[in-house]
């Protein structure tokens, strides 16, 4: 299960919409549940997959998807690889009562380079902001995203679309969405 963790990090971590937004910290040391129709492990290959209804719990984190497919290396977790119409995921952001929500067709996340991809479709939503592409880049290791357009693509003209709502300041009370 440690290999879901980790995936479950990086997926929080590239969800953030702003740097000092964290992932909820305690999710980290809650048990890992993962629930399928099927389930395929090759222990000799490190590999499982994860079929049919895919939903993955761990405390404030919830991903769900089609299909998950989990390879793994010496050192643990290597490559994780979810598909769905959408991966969905959700989790509670740490000290506040806000969440991060991702959604796209596939979710790639390789572990050695700390990369995640959204593909297809690509959201990323915390509050009222939201980023929208055929594409979102993330890399963990220097915090740096990449959001692509596509012509042709749900975007108007295929563009990448970006929502930032303005902050309310301290002496003026939060205007309704």
């Amino acid at each position: 299960m440690r290999t879901t963790s980790t995936l479950l990090s990086a997926l929080l971590g590239a969800a953030l919409l702003t740097p000092p937004a964290h992932a909820e910290k305690a999710d980290r040391d809650k048990p890992v549940n993962l629930e399928a129709d099927t389930v395929t492990l090759d222990d000799i290959r490190k590999t499982s997959v994860y079929q049919g209804n895919v939903i993955l719990s761990q405390g404030t984190l919830m991903l769900r998807a089609d299909h998950v497919q989990v390879t793994q290396n010496a050192e643990g977790l290597d490559k994780v690889s979810a598909t769905g119409r959408p991966v969905a995921f959700r989790q509670k952001l740490d000290g506040r009562e806000e969440f991060i929500e991702g959604f796209a067709d596939r979710i790639e996340f390789d572990s050695v380079s700390s990369q995640l991809e959204l593909i297809g479709q690509a959201r990323l939503r915390r509050g009222t902001d939201e980023l929208r592409g055929a594409q979102i880049s993330y890399n963990a290791n220097t915090e740096f995203y990449k959001v692509v357009g596509q012509p042709g693509a749900r975007t108007p003209s295929g563009r990448v679309r970006a929502v930032i709502r303005p902050k309310p300041r301290a002496d003026q009370p939060a205007a309704k969405p």
